[in-house]
This record gives structure tokens, C-alpha cells and sequence, in this order.
């Protein structure tokens, strides 16, 4: 098999490179006329949300999506009438010169999936849907039990499989987290583990019938699950001589800014991996909206590979922590960093006008004049950095303030203040904090020494500006886990000449791949003012979220909606946000219809699921508590539903 050879290192490990970039080789696979894997550029694809029978809107669409940059458009087919139609699409698209290839997305139906397959460049099944069997309930399987399930799903399956050989049609066998079937779950429990299982079962299939034209995806909400089972598929591939292409994407990661991070976190994570031949960001927006998110990730590792320079390898197998499972790196606290503190958030403030503390409403602290007090939001930054630079009006009690040394030392009142001290100057200070002193460090250029000496009052501030920053800061990780250091360190991401957008994708992919990792203790984001505070405050807010390290706001798991859906999916979602976002901690899954109910929802504590026209499921978790319920009412029975276990408050 082409390309496996040159995958032999890999054995016992997940990518190529962790102290530099270098992109996992696979396969080459031919989809219509855009080849993916290989040597090919990180591929863009999206979905499309229009009823897959109504043939003119869903061109159009289609036609708006590959305006926008997507390569290969996903339609669903959920029944035959739907994969039949999918030739009348093609031909209006192939008519009007458009020669986009298509996937057909299936879930439960084989001979859609069959007919589909007949007709477009890609199909896509699930494995816990397509031919084996999901009910949610709890079936212990015998050895000999679960070998006769293999058996059928190997005769249900490889009808596909032949049409596919016959047609040149590829395949995506996509796995997802909350969609595993009983028999595996049985087995392996609703794991990465398990979603990699799910597909290799399907994978071998098809290579016992010398059929290769496949890409896989691991696919949840959970970001870090998400990662962990990427991770584990690409050991488990190569041990067994496989190196098929890989598509990325978080499944439901919402909308607006939450949606891009969330994606962002999980798809950057594994693109410095050097993981990945082609990206979907799931946004519950419009599909056009997807692709150019997906290209700015997809862009930043274009010419990465280019400057790369031969450096000694950091040993996967003898990592000093565990990549396909979470756990924070353990730290002694000092003061509220470290230890089993939530990570902190840190920001610079030095360049606002420091005689009016309004501006600190930016960074979450509402100041009231006739009070003379501060009201803090749920996402009130934690620290603030002031350099050189002396405000002339009292800071809010919990708001700690970071100086440069110099400046420090010149305060007559040093409560709530703290220095900022260059690592090679700190054994040398005349005057350190008792309580804390931040410590400031170069992660390509330090001194273990230096390091070694520091006393149980000091946290790092572990800088970059690099494009490889995150390879130099997880190294340095990496060496503090090796000798044993527990100090605390503070994460931080500079970054010139940006824009907004820009800016929460980048620092979501750079600090998401450390803290998915449990790779750090705090966050602090700097970019230019242009930016704006509130933005930095919220990316940093919202990365600590998508990473689950620090929840300060209610989740919503939204699916992107296609022609399944059977309400309006933004418009509901914004709803259900106007009158829940103020639960924090809480997760709240929006599904359109039922093929992404309860699976695709695994990870939420509710869900308002489409079951019907004008008619929703709700569930507590994976259970169905209310069957059918008027879309006029469903709304406030979520409310009563979240009331009724304790966990509504009143809007303040």
C-alpha cells in the first residue's frame, strides 16, 4: 500500500512531530476531480441545509458554498427519494458549470446509501447508524455474539462497498461520539476508544474487500474527546498498515463567536499535529459561512511545513503525559494559580485611559458612580497588566494588578500588586512580592537553571510570538514535566497585525492544542488595540470553555442544520439563548430532527430535538422526558424541565 512506509516511525505514536510541524502522509483519494490526501492542500467542504428535493434551491446553495471556498459539498439523503435526487442536482450544477463534487450523507438507509453511490463522487455513512444497531440500551454481548453482529453488518455493508469499487465512488466512514452503537458501547463504553473501534470494524471491511478509496473522521462535540479519538485512530491505522486521509470537524460547535472557537480549538489542535486533509466548520449559520473559516485555519499551515528545520524528535511513546487522555498537569497553587484553580485570565489594560474606571466594563467589571462599586460578570478577567503605567482611581478588590518590577517597586501601597520580573533577573531582586511574582520566560530561550531556582511565590508567564509558538511552548512544558517542576505558568500569545476574526481562530488553535493537552494554568492574549479588549477577553473566556478547563457561560450544542431539519435552527437557537444564556455551567443541546437527537447531543445535560413538524422531544440527557410537544410551548418546558432539577436561576 502506497505511502505506509514512509509512516513506520510512527508506530506506537499519533504524528510526526511534536517539537516541529509536519503533516501526517496519507493516501491519496480521488473524489470527482479534486484528489484529497497525499500531497494534496488541506481540502474545504461544508453542508447544505435546503430540503434535499427542492433540486433549484439546493444548487443555488451549493453554488454559493463553492463561491465561498468549498471543494466538496455534503447534501443529505435520508431516503431514496432524496438519493435519487441528488442526480437531478448534479445535473442542473454540471449544467450551469459547476463540477463540485458532491457527497451524499447517510445514516440509517443502505439503499440510499446504495443509490447515492450511483450517482455522486462520495458517500458518507456512520458506522454506529448504518447496519448496526443503536437503542440505548444496556446489551452485554458474548464473544460469540458480538462476532455474529460483525458477520450480518459484514453482509448489510459490503453491497455499498462493491457499488463504490464499481463507480469509482469514495467513502467517509464518519464516527460519531454520540452516536455509537450498542455493541460497542457495550464493549468499550461511550469512549474514543469505542469511536475508533466503531470505524476500524467498517475500515477492515473494506480492505477485505481490496476496496481503499476511504476517509475517516472522529467527530464529537467535546473537544477533547474529539482530539483523543483522532489521536488514538491514527496509532490504531498505522499499526495495522493503514494510512487513509483524515476529515476534520467538531460536530454542533454552535454559533457566531462560541462556534468558530469551539472549531477552532478542535480542528487547530490536530492541524498542529499535523493532522488532517480536509476541514468542515459545523457553524449553525448559513453553510456559506463555513468554508472561510475553515480556509483561515486551513491557510496559516500552508507554507509551515516550507521553514521547517530537522530538529531531534521529542519521543512520542516516552511523552511525560498522556495524549489520548485529559489530565491537568499538576502544579502547586500560588495564591488562586495553579493547583486546582481554574485557569486564569489575564489581559493588558496599559494603554487605556486609567483615570476612568469604566473602561474596565470591557473586561467585565460594570463600575457604578453613585455606589462606588464594581458588578462582575461571570467573565471578568482575572488579572491585568498595567506595565509602567499608574491608574488614578481604585481597582475592583478581586482584580489583581501586574506591574513591570521597576514601576513595582515604586508603589507605596503594593496590596492587590504584583511584579512582572524577567526570568534571568529574578535572583537578583532586591524586593520580591511575599505572595506572588510573575515570572516572565522566552519559550524558545531560557535557562533551566534559572528555572530551578525559582522560590514557591513565582508563576511563569511563558511567552511567544512565534508562528510555531505552540510546538516551543509545549517543549517547554514538556521539559518542566520531565524534572519535576510544579510551578504554575500563564500562557501567553502575542500577535501583531491582526484582525478580529483572525485573532480568536489563531489563539483558540495555539492555546487550545496546550490546554486540551492540560497544558497550563492561565491565558493571557495580546494583540493589537485595534482588536479591543472585550474581544480578547471573551476569545480567552471562551477557549478556556471549548477546552472544558473553565466553564463561565451556558453551552449550546447546535447543529449546523441540512434538509433534515425541521425547524428553523438560528432563529430557535437565538431564542433558547435569549432566555438561558445566563445559566452558567449549563449545556443545552438544539438538534433539528432526530438523526442528531440524542447521539449527536451526548455530551448535553438538555435537548430540544426536532421530532416532527411543529413537534419537539425534549430530553434530560440521553433520556426522553417529553414526547412531541407544541414548538409554541417547548420553550417554556425546557425552563420548567431545568427548574424542576434545580439548576435555573433568576436573571439578575
Amino acid at each position: 500500500m502506497e505511502n505506509v512506509a514512509a509512516q513506520k516511525e510512527l508506530a506506537g505514536g499519533y504524528c510526526n512531530h511534536l517539537n516541529q510541524y509536519s503533516r501526517f502522509l496519507t493516501r491519496e483519494v480521488s473524489i470527482g476531480d479534486i484528489p484529497m490526501g497525499g500531497l494534496n492542500p488541506i481540502r474545504i467542504q461544508s453542508m447544505t441545509t435546503t430540503d434535499t428535493m427542492d433540486t433549484l434551491g439546493t444548487v443555488e446553495q451549493t453554488i454559493r458554498m463553492v463561491e465561498s471556498g468549498c471543494e466538496y459539498v455534503r447534501i443529505t439523503a435520508p431516503s431514496m427519494k432524496e438519493a435519487e435526487n441528488l442526480a437531478n442536482i448534479k445535473k442542473e450544477l454540471r449544467f450551469r458549470g459547476y463540477n463540485v463534487p458532491l457527497v451524499a450523507d447517510i445514516h440509517f438507509t443502505p439503499n440510499a446509501a446504495e443509490a447515492a453511490a450511483r450517482i455522486v463522487e462520495k458517500v458518507r455513512v456512520n458506522p454506529g447508524n448504518y447496519a448496526d444497531k443503536k437503542r440505548f440500551e444496556n446489551i452485554e454481548y458474548t464473544q460469540l455474539a458480538y462476532q455474529a453482529e460483525l458477520e450480518r453488518i459484514y453482509k448489510k455493508f459490503s453491497p455499498l462497498v462493491k457499488i463504490c469499487k464499481e463507480y469509482g465512488t469514495a467513502m467517509r466512514i464518519g464516527t460519531n461520539h454520540g452516536s455509537l452503537s450498542d455493541r460497542i458501547m457495550s464493549q468499550y463504553g461511550d469512549t474514543p476508544r469505542g469511536m475508533v473501534e466503531s470505524a476500524m470494524e467498517f475500515m477492515r471491511i473494506c480492505e477485505d474487500l481490496n476496496y481503499y478509496n476511504l476517509v475517516i473522521s472522529m467527530k464529537a462535540s467535546n473537544t477533547q474527546v474529539m482530539v483523543q479519538a483522532y489521536r488514538l485512530l491514527v496509532e490504531t491505522m498505522v499499526k495495522e498498515g493503514m494510512n487513509y486521509p483524515l476529515h476534520l470537524g467538531v460536530t454542533e460547535a454552535g454559533d457566531g463567536e462560541d462556534g468558530r472557537i469551539k472549531s477552532a480549538v478542535g480542528i487547530g489542535t490536530l492541524l498542529e499535529d499535523g493532522l488532517g486533509d480536509t476541514i468542515r466548520v459545523s457553524l449553525t449559520e448559513d453553510p456559506e459561512f463555513e468554508a472561510p473559516v475553515a480556509k483561515a485555519l486551513a491557510d496559516r499551515y500552508v507554507n509551515r511545513a516550507l521553514n521547517v528545520v530537522e530538529k531531534e524528535k521529542i519521543e512520542i511513546r516516552n511523552l511525560p503525559y498522556n495524549p489520548y487522555e485529559y489530565n491537568r498537569r499538576v502544579t502547586l497553587p500560588v495564591q488562586h494559580i495553579g493547583g486546582h484553580h481554574h485557569p486564569v485570565v489575564m489581559l493588558d489594560v496599559s494603554s487605556k485611559n486609567l483615570k476612568d474606571p469604566y473602561f474596565l466594563t470591557e473586561v467585565g467589571y460594570k463600575y457604578s458612580a453613585g455606589l462606588d462599586k464594581y458588578n462582575m460578570a461571570d467573565q471578568a478577567c482575572d488579572l491585568v497588566y498595567l506595565g509602567d503605567e499608574l491608574p488614578s482611581f481604585s481597582f475592583p478588590g478581586n482584580l489583581r494588578q501586574i506591574y513591570n518590577y521597576k514601576t513595582w517597586l515604586t508603589l507605596k501601597d503594593k496590596s492587590n500588586c504584583h511584579p512582572l520580573i524577567k526570568l534571568e533577573d529574578y535572583a537578583s531582586a532586591v524586593q520580591k512580592d511575599p505572595i506572588l511574582n510573575l515570572v516572565s520566560v522566552n519559550a524558545k530561550s531560557y535557562s533551566k537553571v534559572l528555572l530551578s531556582m525559582l522560590d514557591e511565590t513565582a508563576v511563569l508567564v511563558l511567552e511567544t510570538s512565534s508562528e510555531e509558538g505552540t510546538i516551543e511552548q509545549r517543549a517547554f512544558f514538556i521539559e518542566l514535566l520531565k524534572s519535576g517542576n510544579q510551578i504554575p505558568v500563564i500562557v501567553k500569545r502575542s500577535y501583531a497585525a491582526i484582525s478580529a476574526d483572525d485573532l480568536q481562530l489563531y489563539a483558540a488553535t495555539d492555546l487550545g492544542a496546550l490546554f486540551t493537552d492540560g497544558l497550563g494554568d492561565g491565558v493571557w492574549i495580546d494583540a493589537p488595540e485595534t482588536v479591543g479588549l472585550p474581544v480578547m477577553n471573551s476569545t480567552s473566556f471562551g477557549i478556556l470553555q471549548a477546552t472544558r478547563t473553565r466553564i463561565s457561560k451556558t453551552e449550546y450544542i447546535s447543529c449546523p442544520s441540512c434538509g433534515r431539519t425541521l425547524f428553523d435552527l438560528q432563529e430557535t437557537t437565538q431564542l433558547i439563548r435569549s432566555r438561558t444564556d445566563h445559566l452558567k455551567g449549563i449545556k443545552i443541546g438544539i438538534m433539528g430532527c432526530i438523526v442528531n437527537g440524542p447521539g449527536e447531543m451526548a455530551d448535553a445535560d438538555y435537548g430540544y430535538v426536532g421530532t416532527g413538524p411543529g413537534k419537539i422531544t425534549l430530553y434530560r440527557g440521553k433520556e426522553v422526558v417529553k414526547k412531541n410537544v407544541s414548538s409554541a410551548k417547548a420553550l417554556d418546558d425546557l425552563i420548567d424541565l431545568i427548574r424542576e432539577d434545580g439548576n435555573w436561576t433568576e436573571v439578575k
